[in-house]
């Protein structure tokens, strides 16, 4: 078949990378136009574009409303368009120009976590499992009916890094098998479900902050999900001055509930473990306790625990950790 892709950033280019060495023809890539990017803003291309540039066409329009903003995808005449996290709304003009529709990879098991974060909003609920869906695209958002699903745990220690490229690399075999089915005529949709439907906002950096009166199950989850981006964090509190220091906290783990039990308000530090080369420091949740793993000050480096409970600038036992506003 003549394949066209449409995808942007780094969780496509697996499906992509599959696409270049299967039997289909891949005709033409669409991506989000060059962006600046990395502590010098250096206008750079999506990772999709990197993966192909120079071996297939690539088109970057900044919209699909326009027939000139159709047109390379018009030329390419697919008789499919496989979309993967390409960050644009398909109009209807755009889903009736391939012969077979457009045929989307979408990390969740659809309907759950329709949207623009589906991996994330799987952690921070606290979901047992996800998987990938390969559905036809219509109108909606993520509403179209399904042709294939496959289903996988969410491991305890999965971050939002780690599970995406979890599915991004289930998703590309899943892709060819579709295309497969849908070249032989042996392969059918089926609509989704009505019920279980639920939508994955995109991801805030105002959802970083760490609120220490929630749950230390609830933060251990935020932690894991909010990685690479946009980071939890919360802020040392210098008691003298009122000065807030802002930590990005990289890694964390559900204190164990033995032992004596936990005093202080929300955000106190508990215990410091520095005699071991990872060492914690232990918080205060509202519910239960979090040991912290591994930190970062602004600038510098990710370190593990126990070099944040020594020096002038160490978190000290009966600090309480806050808002990093």
């Amino acid at each position: 078949m003549r394949v066209a892709f449409a995808g942007t950033p780094e969780f496509a280019v697996p499906t992509l990378l599959s696409l270049v060495s299967s039997p289909h023809q891949l005709v033409g890539v669409l991506t989000q136009p060059d962006r600046p990017r990395g502590r010098g803003q250096r206008l750079s291309p999506s990772p999709v574009k990197a993966a192909v540039e120079g071996s297939v066409p690539v088109a970057q329009p900044a919209a699909l409303g326009s027939p000139e903003d159709r047109a390379a995808l018009a030329a390419w005449r697919p008789d499919v368009l496989v979309v993967v996290a390409y960050g644009l709304i398909l109009p209807k003009a755009v889903l009736e120009i391939p012969r077979l529709g457009c045929v989307n990879v979408h990390a969740s098991l659809l309907p759950r976590w329709r949207g623009a974060a589906p991996v994330e909003r799987a952690l921070l609920a606290g979901d047992e499992s996800t998987g990938v869906t390969i559905m036809l695209m219509d109108e909606g958002l993520d509403t179209g009916p399904i042709l294939l699903q496959r289903t996988v745990p969410i491991d305890p220690q999965d971050t939002g890094a780690s599970l995406r490229a979890r599915l991004a690399a289930l998703g590309a075999p899943l892709l060819l098998e579709a295309l497969q089915g849908l070249a032989d005529g042996t392969l059918h949709a089926r609509p989704q479900p009505s019920e279980g439907v639920t939508y994955a906002r995109k991801l805030q950096k105002r959802e970083a902050p760490i609120d220490w009166r929630r749950g230390a199950v609830e933060i251990e989850r935020q932690v894991r999900a909010l990685q690479p981006w946009p980071v939890a964090q919360t802020a040392q509190c210098d008691p003298r001055t009122g000065a807030r220091e802002r930590l990005l906290v990289h890694a964390a783990r559900v204190a164990p509930s033995g032992g004596a039990a936990a005093s202080g308000p929300p955000g106190a530090i508990l215990e410091t473990d520095g005699r071991h080369e990872q060492g914690y420091i232990r918080v205060q949740c509202g519910d239960g306790r979090l040991d912290l793993l591994t930190l970062q000050r602004p600038g510098g480096r990710r370190l593990p625990a126990s070099l944040f409970t020594r020096g002038p600038r160490a978190l000290e036992r009966s600090a309480v950790l806050g808002d990093p506003a």
